[in-house]
């Protein structure tokens, strides 16, 4: 494996766990809101989606860049 692909691994695996966190933080807070659960698990669901689909171009521009 080249270290071009290496990083781009590492960087879908961090951009990954973030969007696991910042998705567990935000059904936590939903239930500290005194939702549902149902309600809570679909703003985690959200907010875990929106992480990945605005970071897709981010690593999307970086695996350009390291590109040679």
């Amino acid at each position: 494996m080249s270290d071009h692909h290496a990083v781009v691994l590492l960087t879908c695996a961090l951009v990954t766990m973030t969007a696991v966190l910042i998705a567990a933080a935000a059904g936590y807070l939903a239930r500290r809101d005194h939702a549902s659960y149902p309600t809570a698990i679909t703003r985690a669901a959200i907010a875990f989606t929106a992480i990945l689909t605005l970071t897709a171009g981010l690593v999307t521009a970086l695996a350009n860049l390291t590109r040679r």
